[in-house]
């Protein structure tokens, strides 16, 4: 029986790259609105937002799942209440919940939304998994600490109708299944609660017992080490494998990344899907493509996590906790004013004959030079210093809405 072409479910922490993401090729959407989402910090979904997203993405037939996975407090469980009458409301594809008491709550409150159930349960064996199904869960997503053979132990022992969601590209916490204390225990910022600080980021050095106050860097270059600094997950040269485990859900890490890396990896992500299930040849033969492709946003060296057994020293980056940049974000073509002007909310400053690349949601990528740049009053500008400036750019190309526009970094 040949597999069916499993979920391409992209993350989003606004509206605008919500619609990214959706434009770019995604199945599904996941967002967190204004309570309980792990990612505090993103900008997060309004129940405006939320409603305007979800009308957004159903009428591109694409789904649109609610995280409320925070580890809950009893503070937490009335306010829970509450956020889940809203929701029912609204009417999400789904709710993504990690806590067993919220997710009772969920499933009395809005029992006609599926439940899935997140990676910050821990879910590493079938019974697990078992069990989340009688507890009313459709799709339960692994830890990220499973190999690929495990996922596939699970998959031939649980019911065909039980989904298995997998992380497959992004950041990787340092901590099981991203359940860290670091943040809490230096800066009382609780990660799980939604407002990690990334101290696993950081920088560090010992001191010895009898030496209070002498540090003592841990040498990897004169800069000192971040012993706890992950590489990032990249799976896409192994959609074979993914297929043949029998993972439904294929999730992207990111609800505080840019347009542009939504943009990316959901368009590459998108076609090395399709090629393979076209033609396995073709998705063979255009590997490298890929792997240029995905370069192309903000990343931190890439592994396969533990995919293919117990991660090693090559799994971390000592040197820096900087990512690899290839690229700027410049802004979202908006729509067209007139005579070859397309409007922008421009990100990065460019300038008037820079060469520059167009990136549209079809494939392409087209190299442009800007040849004139004004302001919302027509005045025309040398360049656009200002970050988030609404301006007009006319690159001598017929652009479209969802277009972004970026720009090579310098060697």
């Amino acid at each position: 029986m040949k597999s069916s072409k499993p979920e391409l479910l992209i993350p989003a922490g606004s509206l605008e790259v919500l619609k990214v993401a959706v434009n770019y090729g995604a199945d599904a959407v996941y967002i967190g609105g204004e309570m309980f989402s792990l990612r505090a910090k993103a900008k997060n979904f309004t129940r405006e937002n939320m409603e305007q997203g979800i009308e957004y993405a159903h009428k591109h037939g694409v789904k649109v799942y609610v995280t409320a996975n925070i580890t809950a407090h009893n503070r937490d469980l009335e306010n829970a209440r509450e956020y889940f009458e809203e929701l029912k409301v609204i009417k999400p594809d789904a709710i993504i919940i990690s806590d067993p008491g919220v997710f009772s709550i969920a499933k009395e409150v809005c029992p006609e939304i599926d439940l899935h159930v997140s990676t910050q349960a821990n879910n590493v064996n079938y019974l697990t998994f078992r069990f989340w199904k009688t507890m009313g869960a459709v799709r339960v997503v692994t830890a990220r600490e499973l190999s690929m053979e495990e996922i596939g132990q699970i998959r031939a022992n649980i019911p065909d109708d039980l989904e298995i969601e997998t992380f497959i590209h992004g950041a990787m916490c340092i901590s099981y299944s991203g359940r860290c204390l670091l943040s809490n225990y230096f800066t009382g910022r609780d990660a799980n609660l939604g407002a990690c600080t990334h101290p696993c980021r950081w920088k560090y050095s010992i001191v010895e017992e009898t030496r209070p106050g002498e540090y003592m860097p841990i040498e990897e270059n004169e800069r000192g080490t971040y012993i706890f600094n992950s590489k990032d997950l990249c799976m896409i040269e192994h959609i074979p494998d993914i297929v043949k485990a029998g993972i439904n859900s294929l999730k992207i890490e990111g609800r505080m990344k840019t347009a542009l890396y939504v943009a990316v990896v959901t368009r590459t992500y998108r076609q090395a899907i399709d090629d393979y299930f076209k033609d396995p040849a073709l998705y063979e033969k255009n590997v490298p493509y890929y792997m240029s492709e995905i370069s192309k946003c903000t990343y931190r060296k890439f592994t396969t996590g533990f995919f293919y057994g117990p991660t090693t020293e090559e799994s971390q980056v000592y040197d820096n906790n900087t990512y690899i940049k290839e690229y700027t974000y410049l802004g979202l073509i908006e729509g067209k004013r007139e005579a070859g002007y397309y409007k922008l909310e421009q990100r990065n400053k460019f300038s008037v004959g820079e060469v520059i690349e167009v990136m549209k949601p079809s494939g392409e990528n087209i190299e442009a030079v800007v040849k004139s740049i004004q302001d919302e009053e027509g005045n025309e500008m040398e360049s656009c210093p200002h970050p988030k400036q609404v301006i007009f750019v006319d690159l001598g190309l017929e652009l479209e809405a969802f277009d972004i526009l970026r720009k090579k970094q310098a060697d």
